[in-house]
């Protein structure tokens, strides 16, 4: 049943109807801001901080 949802027509009509919603200026915007929401997300359910957070909780814990 998904085997057929992902083909290139399929995922260039969608391209299209986004581009038409959100128009060119906009797209990479939109793009950068979800490719950042799943490495936060990534990083989240890794258990995974960041290495500044992980000095702040360090400099937090010494006071």
């Amino acid at each position: 049943m998904f085997g057929q949802l992902f083909q290139p027509m399929h995922l260039l009509l969608v391209l299209v109807i986004a581009l038409f919603i959100f128009g060119p200026s906009k797209l990479p915007q939109l793009g950068a801001s979800i490719g950042k929401s799943i490495r936060e997300l990534r990083k989240g359910l890794d258990g995974v901080a960041d290495p500044a957070q992980q000095s702040t909780q360090q400099s937090e814990t010494k006071k």
